[in-house]
């Protein structure tokens, strides 16, 4: 079924294709921040234009920002040096040339090759194909008074493009944690894992983690099966509409920029419900049960609109739903779901599946300023709107700014997100906002608040240093029979509270290649003991650092 559904699409986007100038499409993992985040500041400072709503953004819309930024002559001194910095790993995508190799050539009669340490890894490239393999490593520790603890991982990744209208990508790494850091109850922005716990009886829990996908592009898009990340919404500490925290999920993925005033996103995706289908499950001829999950899907798509310079309004759906198989009416790709929805399930509530409807709105209009909002709606009732004892408004909205250079390599950023009752969750267990059960939304679930403000300064390249504070509550998770008769208070009673402060160093060596350290005082109530890891439960002083290569 998915290489049906793969070839209907490539074979529709054909009669797209243009050719000459086509767009390749790597994506680049979100977890390379230095890079995301001086995209965002060039933005911020109006050298370059910047849509962000959707993540992760491809290898050569990195490269093409860049290269706009070099035509600038606002960039101050720092600014040109991370700009050099950031061309000798994503130059590769534009002029197809290898980088330079920092040490002896092992490759010195032939300049289509090149093992270079700045960016580390191995490089080729011709008219027809190129092609790029790198390391990654790493390691971080954790000491506080309630211990010591560390995550390592190590792995690779590569990417490659035939003739520019074929892209692929692939990155495995595996991991290893002294005591589970991100288990899908805990209230965390670390990206979920499905662990092997106490591997071998040795108190080490393992889990891995593979990226990839092959795209076909042309000139203002592409389309693709790929297996990635999704981070939709404007946001500097976790977005509210889908946050990127899942294990990774396959999804066709479709991309398009026809004009410049108009973007467009679509995927649809294959969840993992993690939800026995009783039917299916048996025993095999070992006498050993075999469960079989439930299928569950997504479809979802972002429309983004630029009407005026720096000011962006982006505004999609969303779908999940099981029991149907895949529904043709969820892969085209620019339909309102829940209309649809509304046909195939008539009004049967216990048939229909979970829909949602998000809203961003973006301005880099002041400079130096960022303001954004962004709204999720999983239900509405606009005639109970303001009568919160009734309300079943299931909403969560985002709000912040980010001002970059008011004073020279300098930052501040505030963020408050709240998230009302039974937002993001669903009363049927197989249509639920979430992968392996891991929320795809906000990383407090529902009935939740967040607080945010940091401050930074970046002296030299590849230095960071900033400082921040995080106030977040969570309030008790209501039964869906409450909520439907009389609607839910919002953080009455708080069970989880957490209260930090933190400072960070990060310093880029060289492409990819990041020492870091930092220091946290937190104070967590967590009543309920399952939202938090026991080596971060009640007041702690928290020292970390470690290097990684590659993320």
């Amino acid at each position: 079924m998915i290489q049906k559904i793969l070839i209907l699409l490539l074979g529709l986007n054909c009669f797209f294709l243009i050719p000459e100038n086509f767009s390749q499409s790597v994506f680049e993992n979100t977890s390379k921040t230095t890079i995301y985040n001086f995209l965002d500041e060039l933005a911020n400072d109006r050298i370059i234009t910047l849509t962000s709503v959707v993540k992760p953004y491809t290898r050569m819309y990195i490269a093409e920002k860049l290269k706009e930024a070099l035509k600038s002559e606002k960039l101050n001194k720092r600014q040109k040096d991370e700009l050099t910095f950031f061309l000798k790993d994503y130059g590769f995508d534009i002029d197809n040339k290898v980088p330079s190799p920092v040490f002896y050539n092992l490759f010195k009669s032939n300049t289509n090759q090149s093992l270079t340490l700045n960016p580390p890894g191995f490089y080729y490239a011709d008219s027809l194909f190129r092609f790029g393999c790198r390391p990654v490593l790493g390691i971080e520790c954790f000491k506080n008074n309630n211990g010591f603890i560390y995550h390592s991982f190590s792995g690779a990744e590569a990417f490659a493009d035939v003739d520019k209208r074929v892209s692929v990508y692939a990155s495995l790494v595996d991991n290893n944690e002294s005591e589970m850091l991100a288990k899908e109850q805990f209230l965390t922005q670390r990206t979920g894992a499905i662990y092997k716990q106490n591997v071998n009886e040795s108190g080490r829990n393992d889990f891995s983690e593979m990226r990839g996908g092959i795209m076909y592009n042309w000139k203002w898009g592409g389309v693709g099966l790929v297996k990635d990340q999704l981070v939709w919404g404007n946001n500097y500490n976790g977005s509210n509409i889908f946050s990127g925290r899942t294990p990774t999920f396959a999804q066709v993925k479709l991309y398009m920029n026809p004009v410049k005033w108009l973007k467009f996103n679509y995927i649809h995706g294959w969840l993992v419900s993690e939800v026995i289908d009783s039917s299916r499950s048996y025993y095999d001829s070992q006498n050993v049960y075999r469960g079989v999950y439930h299928s569950k899907f997504l479809a979802a798509n972002m429309f983004s609109i630029t009407p005026l310079k720096g000011l962006d309004f982006s505004f999609g759906n969303s779908i999940v739903y099981s029991d149907i198989g895949v529904q043709p009416a969820y892969l085209i790709p620019f339909m309102f779901f829940k209309s649809i929805d509304h046909t195939l399930n008539s009004t049967n509530n216990e048939r229909g599946q979970n829909s949602q409807m998000f809203f961003d709105i973006s301005s880099r209009q002041i400079p130096h300023t960022h303001l954004f909002a962004s709204l999720f709606v999983d239900e509405i009732e606009l005639r109970t709107m303001f009568d919160p004892p009734k309300s079943r408004n299931q909403l969560s909205v985002k709000t912040g700014f980010k001002v970059n250079n008011i004073i020279p390599n300098t930052f501040i950023i505030g963020e408050y997100t709240r998230s009302n009752p039974w937002v993001y969750r669903h009363y049927i267990s197989t249509t639920t906002f979430a992968s392996n059960t891991y929320n795809l939304g906000h990383y407090l679930r529902d009935n939740s608040e967040e607080y945010y403000l940091a401050l930074g300064y970046q002296p030299l390249r590849g230095l960071s240093i900033s400082a921040d504070y995080t106030k977040a509550s969570k309030g008790e998770e209501f039964d869906w029979l409450l909520v439907s008769s009389t609607g839910s208070p919002f953080l009455k009673y708080v069970i989880w509270r957490n209260e930090s402060y933190s400072l960070k160093v990060t310093y880029e060596i060289f492409n990819n290649v990041k020492a870091f350290s930092s220091f946290t005082y937190s104070n967590i109530m967590d009543k309920t003991g399952l939202y938090t890891p026991d080596f971060l439960k009640g007041i702690n002083r928290t020292v970390s650092f470690g290097f990684n290569v590659g993320l």
